[in-house]
């Protein structure tokens, strides 16, 4: 039996051959009669031979729409229609980016790709097709102070605005479990962007966890920094320690540091934890810690390329440094 590369290679083949195959009879099909029900009487005539999905696929018309069709009849109003295709488009959407958009999302993607909708119409369809978008959690805390550490000054104030990239980053630590036991996520965070510049996973919450993903985020933008970037951080040992300043100073970053206890303090590096276990922890078991890693990777890939963020008009955080690049270029 065939398995792995090859089966895939031979379902695409069988694939692109049906696909063929409905297009040859889609281009024989006779004339007359509405050119919506001609349609939708072809795909009944072929779903004995071929799959619905790959018929209306083909043939360019809602799978919903269809089944509509069939349910009512000829006589069935256009906007059954239209809104069997748009909840077919909300579907596809919300499956595509990791089944987490809740209605403002979904619109803004809809708006993107030309289809001027509502987001009460959105909503309203999401509803009744039984999808949400993730739900809020409750925060839970990583980072212990060391009550005989020296404390940077708050810096930022809670302003979580910058003017430009690398002038402000904000860093914090959280866990994931798993049937193995926790592995520990810190992040640094580009506040003009929100994109994640650096991260570190591991077993341990030694202070090396920050500062790998401090240098993975130096890492990321190169040499183009400029000295006296702000890096603000709850006081956490780790931040606090003697390693990790040592580290800022020898980088040329500021530190910075909120309040004690007060997470509005550090308040898009929670939204980002936040964003973080709605989106993928509190819907996923991971097994093992390798698990777990491989998951957060591909879940800060789509976060920084594909992610819809509602403070950045809803762009992903690369397109909105991109278009800023473009701008200063200009």
């Amino acid at each position: 039996m065939s398995s792995g590369p090859v089966a895939r290679l031979e379902a695409r083949v069988a694939r692109l051959e049906a696909e063929g195959t409905i297009l040859r009879r889609l281009a024989a099909l006779p004339a007359g009669g509405p050119e919506r029900e001609r349609v939708y009487r072809f795909v009944e005539a072929n779903a004995a031979e071929f799959p619905v999905a790959v018929l209306c696929e083909v043939a360019e018309v809602s799978r919903s729409a269809y089944y509509a069709w069939r349910a009512q009849g000829a006589e069935v109003a256009d906007t059954v229609f239209e809104e069997a295709s748009l909840a077919d488009r909300i579907f596809d959407i919300w499956a595509s980016n990791r089944r987490v958009y809740g209605s403002p999302r979904v619109t803004q993607a809809l708006w993107r790709a030309g289809v001027t909708v509502s987001e009460k119409r959105v909503a309203r369809l999401m509803s009744e097709i039984g999808i949400a978008g993730a739900s809020g959690r409750r925060k839970l805390r990583t980072t212990r102070r060391d009550p005989a550490a020296t404390v940077s000054p708050d810096l930022l104030e809670r302003d979580f605005t910058a003017e430009r990239p690398d002038e402000r980053w904000v860093g914090d630590i959280t866990y994931v479990p798993t049937d193995e036991g926790f592995v520990f996520v810190a992040s640094v965070l580009d506040v003009f962007s929100r994109s994640l510049l650096g991260w570190s996973i591991t077993d341990h919450l030694r202070t090396e966890l920050c500062t790998d993903a401090l240098q993975a985020a130096l890492g990321a933008r190169g040499k183009k920094i400029t000295p006296g970037t702000v890096f603000h951080s709850d006081h956490g040992c780790q931040y606090t320690s003697d390693e990790f300043r040592r580290f800022c100073r020898r980088a040329k970053i500021t530190q910075s540091m909120g309040t004690v206890g007060d997470s509005y303090d550090n308040a898009m590096a929670e939204s980002f934890w936040s964003s973080l276990k709605r989106e993928l922890v509190d819907n996923t078991h991971f097994s093992t810690k390798e698990e777990a890693r491989r998951a957060i990777f591909e879940w800060i890939i789509w976060y920084n390329h594909e992610r819809l963020h509602s403070s950045l008009g809803y762009v992903s955080p690369r397109e909105f440094e991109g278009a800023w690049n473009t701008n200063q270029a200009a």
